[in-house]
């Protein structure tokens, strides 16, 4: 009896133990499952966020270009403004008599026509210096913002 009795707790250890250990064997195979599943979604996001942040470099990039350019052309801006008035002092450029229409009705025609022969001259290079860095200004600030508008849209754009 006693064999009988030892031979069965033996074979309830053996199946305790093997119930155990598969078990135990399941788990592990699961927890590394799930390892792996975790791992690649880790990889996925790593992917994810390394294209984000070079798309984002990508576009600090371009804007930076376009801030040195813009910069450049500000820097430009004086003197092309005094090459247009040395231009004109010299004789190499001429303006336009536009300014003769820009006189009030109440001058006699006397009046406006002495006063334009000796200030018309003057008064026009004096002009045209601040208008010529008044319209480049204008126009570097608006083909910055315009490169800016344009590579913005072109990198949104998949």
């Amino acid at each position: 009896m006693n064999r009988i009795l030892i031979a069965v707790v033996i074979a309830i250890a053996i199946f305790a133990a093997g119930f155990t250990g598969g078990w135990t064997w399941r788990g592990d195979r699961a927890e590394a499952a799930v390892a792996v599943q975790e791992v690649a979604v880790v990889k996925q996001n790593l992917t994810a966020e390394q294209g984000a942040r070079a798309e984002e470099q990508q576009r600090a990039d371009s804007m930076a270009i376009i801030g040195a350019t813009h910069e450049e052309e500000r820097a430009a801006a004086p003197a092309v403004a005094d090459a247009v008035v040395a231009d004109l002092r010299s004789g190499a450029l001429r303006l336009r008599n536009d300014l003769a229409a820009c006189h009030t009705d109440r001058l006699s025609q006397a009046a406006a026509s002495a006063g334009q022969r000796d200030a018309a001259p003057d008064l026009g290079v004096t002009l045209a210096g601040p208008a010529v860095r008044i319209g480049r200004d204008a126009d570097d600030q608006l083909r910055a913002c315009q490169a800016v508008v344009a590579a913005d849209r072109a990198e949104a754009t998949p």
